[in-house]
């Protein structure tokens, strides 16, 4: 079974090592085709803590890697950086691409950098981010499980997380969806879980899913959170998708990443794609 690794706001510069060294121990064991690193990496996007956060990752040893920034990843108190080269940290660590995209016979993974430097926390789509998914997702082989994936997230639980949402979701959750988009991942707010769409888009199919992720390495955890990732799992049965999310929490006593809760979603028929 193909699995992705998502890691979520690790707050390089706020990191603890023995749930760092755990994930690591996580990764070698899981073997994931890909891992993706869904926004705030660092806390104060500064050369040490990006250099800490890319030496990090390639000692997880994954075939592929996709990043986006979050808006901790751009300068918040070098205001000549953040004006006049707000992404320069984050590149010469993680390349110049701040939407990769990633493609197997199994996933088609599509990055949206919703961050702004003009926006301190919050996080934008535009129209022609919007315009660019829908047209990727649309022109996905019809066995690909379809991500998207955004720092800031499309979908909250909680009133207290209103204000988080992404600016532009509207526009975009309704185009990504009718392209066949199946999973939106997104963190930012520290605080996993998973949600069918139509809980908070009218006429959202109740196959698309917005998957969110807690804080993995820091320690910024949010009341009552342990630190966590997510471990998807896409399955074909006879033209049949199916994905299962897993939240790998970790535990002190343990001193290992450990599964925490299994959801098995049910995605679009084939026959229902475009």
């Amino acid at each position: 079974m193909s699995c992705l690794l998502q890691i979520s706001d690790p707050h390089f510069g706020t990191e603890q090592t023995d749930v760092m060294e755990a994930l690591e121990r996580l990764a070698h064991a899981l073997s994931p085709q890909v891992v993706v690193l869904s926004g705030d990496i660092t806390q104060r996007a500064t050369r040490a803590q990006f250099a800490a956060a890319r030496a990090f990752v390639d000692r997880l040893a994954a075939p592929a890697v996709v990043a986006i920034p979050g808006n901790h990843d751009i300068p918040l108190f070098d205001l000549r950086a953040r004006l006049f080269a707000p992404y320069e940290r984050y590149t010469e660590a993680f390349g110049s691409d701040l939407e990769p995209v990633f493609e197997s016979a199994d996933w088609l993974v599509v990055t949206v950098n919703t961050t702004r430097w003009y926006r301190h926390e919050d996080g934008e789509v535009s129209p022609a981010q919007v315009d660019r998914v829908a047209a990727r997702l649309a022109a996905a082989p019809p066995l690909q499980l379809r991500v998207v994936v955004t720092h800031q997230p499309v979908m909250v639980t909680r009133q207290e997380d209103m204000h988080n949402r992404l600016h532009g979701r509207d526009a975009a959750v309704a185009r990504w969806t009718d392209a066949g988009a199946d999973l939106i991942l997104g963190g930012h707010i520290h605080l996993p879980f998973v949600r069918s769409l139509h809980d908070a888009y009218a006429g959202c199919p109740r196959t698309t899913w917005a998957v969110q992720a807690g804080t993995a390495v820091s320690s910024r955890v949010r009341a009552g959170q342990p630190n966590s990732v997510n471990v998807l799992r896409m399955e074909n049965m006879g033209g049949t998708r199916v994905c299962q999310v897993e939240r790998w929490d970790h535990s002190a006593a343990h001193k290992a990443f450990v599964c925490g809760k299994v959801l098995r979603l049910r995605l679009a028929s084939v026959a229902a794609l475009p």
